[in-house]
C-alpha cells in the first residue's frame, strides 16, 4: 500500500515562502490525481491545489492563485507545492492525497498523508 509522507511546514512571518514535499513510498504507484488539502482548527479540510498525475496539469483553488506552484517529479513520484507571500489564513494543517479522479473533494480521495504544520504569523 502506498503511503505518502509530507515535510516542509513551519512557522514564517507574513509574506514569506515554504515548500512543502509529499514523498509516495511503497505499494504501486497508480493514482491519477494528487493533491494539497489544508485544515485550519475548527474548520473543514479545504481543497488547495490538485494534479493530474500523467499529464502535469494544475488546478488550484482562488484563495491561493498567483502565490501557490504546485510540481511534480514523476521519477520520484513525489509531490511539491510552493507557497509565497503567504498570509496568516494560509494557517494549518496540510495534507497530501492521492486518489483516481481529479476532484476537489476530500472524500473522494483514498490515500492521505499525516500532515505537515503550517503556521504564518502577521
Amino acid at each position: 500500500q502506498v503511503q505518502l509522507v509530507e515535510s516542509g511546514g513551519g512557522l514564517v512571518q507574513s509574506g514569506g515562502s515554504l515548500k512543502l514535499s509529499c514523498a509516495a513510498a511503497g505499494g504501486d504507484f497508480s493514482f491519477r490525481v494528487m493533491g494539497w488539502f489544508r485544515q485550519a482548527p475548527g474548520k473543514d479540510r479545504e481543497f488547495v491545489a490538485r494534479v493530474r498525475w500523467n499529464s502535469g496539469q494544475t488546478y488550484y483553488a482562488e484563495s491561493v492563485k498567483g502565490r501557490f506552484t504546485m510540481s511534480r517529479d514523476n521519477v520520484k513520484n513525489t509531490l511539491y507545492l510552493q507557497m509565497n507571500d503567504l498570509k496568516p489564513e494560509d494557517t494549518g494543517v496540510y495534507y497530501c492525497a492521492a486518489g483516481s479522479y481529479s476532484n476537489s473533494i476530500p472524500s473522494l480521495y483514498n490515500t492521505w498523508g499525516r500532515g505537515t504544520q503550517v503556521t504564518v504569523s502577521s
